[in-house]
């Protein structure tokens, strides 16, 4: 069964007495947890019951399982990593005895829930355990999404924090999180909180609320160099600085995507698809995406002028002409003002 169908029936309280969560997306198994503790037992402690089956058998988690909870009417007991569902178990594991929890699959007790995770991309489908518990249990597939699905998830996230999204912060999400639900999750809970229930997210608070990492502050930077917007050019630069990022890194993050532009505006020019530039480039599709959108306001001969700076600018720093940083702000300026107006 698929990761959302398990977590509507459980938001529903259709509940199994069994469960078996596979798969290496930590954000669906965690969730999937998170939704049972709210529904079947209130986000009670007193009675969640947690164990690591890599240092403790499964017939003492049975044990457990068959004990009548002491705080409530039911009891929650979550049992992890167990890799005797793998094809190859892992050295010095601890011994199972599995005949105790088939047993249990064919006759569970009412009055617990019990989860097995797997956080292994595959499960050996051949093993006795793993058809029995297949036929009792209900089974969460639970690994990570593949990038054409990543809209619809934006989507769905999107719709639980009940914010609206523009467009430029679709590009900007699929861009920095790529599949990553945990940190789409975490960026879209920070705009929830920012602009409230039923609240737009625009490009300009998305860029002030993401997090700053190296791909996101080089996109703002191409940004601000198409824009001829010189002081918000230094204003990034300048918060870089203050994360102790290294002018050199950024000038080969931000050569990367005019290099990524200039190659995406001749492939288009020859008549090129996105879908054929993706094959022949091997780039992320949305960072393509994004190119095909920026690549309009720049010339082949200014796209050229602009990657000689760069070459230009790296070479002064390494052979030690200039500090790098005054180098990064100088190459700033250049691409930004009338000499970059003057390449066109």
């Amino acid at each position: 069964m698929a990761y959302l169908e398990t977590l509507k029936k459980i938001k529903k309280k259709q509940l199994s007495p069994v469960y078996l969560f596979y798969g290496n997306e930590s954000f669906f198994i965690q969730s999937l947890i998170k939704q049972l503790e709210r529904v079947v037992i209130h986000n009670d402690e007193d009675n969640l019951a947690v164990y690591d089956l890599e240092e403790m058998p499964v017939e003492d988690v049975i044990a457990d399982v068959e004990t009548y909870p002491f705080f409530g009417e039911r009891k929650l007991v979550i049992a992890n990593n167990a890799s005797f569902l793998k094809a190859k178990q892992d050295k010095n594991s601890v011994e199972h005895q599995l005949s105790m929890l088939e047993t249990y699959l064919t006759a569970p007790v009412d009055y617990s829930i019990l989860v097995l995770t797997a956080p292994y991309e595959k499960i050996d489908e051949r093993k006795k355990i793993t058809k029995l518990i297949k036929k009792h249990a209900v089974v969460a597939n639970c690994n990570p999404i593949k990038e054409y699905e990543l809209k619809k998830w934006i989507d769905e996230l999107a719709g639980q924090f009940k914010i609206e999204l523009t467009n430029e912060v679709y590009d900007m999400l699929e861009v920095e999180v790529s599949t990553n639900l945990l940190l789409l999750e975490n960026e879209l809970h920070k705009f929830s909180l920012y602009v409230g229930e039923n609240g737009q997210v625009t490009k300009e608070i998305a860029e002030d609320l993401m997090s700053h990492t190296p791909t996101n502050t080089s996109l703002r930077l191409v940004d601000a160099v198409m824009n001829r917007d010189l002081y918000r050019a230094i204003a990034i630069y300048k918060d870089l600085e203050k994360q102790k990022e290294d002018p050199i890194a950024m000038i080969g993050l931000l050569a990367f995507q005019f290099r990524t532009l200039f190659r995406v505006k001749l492939l288009r020019q020859k008549g090129y698809t996105q879908a054929q530039m993706e094959k022949i480039l091997g780039i992320h599709p949305y960072v393509i995406k994004i190119a095909l959108k920026r690549e309009k306001h720049f010339t082949i001969d200014l796209l050229i002028y602009i990657m000689n700076e760069f070459a230009e600018t790296d070479r002064i720093i390494k052979q030690g002409k200039m500090e790098k940083e005054l180098a990064f702000e100088m190459l700033l300026y250049h691409l930004v003002t009338g000499q970059a107006t003057r390449a066109q």
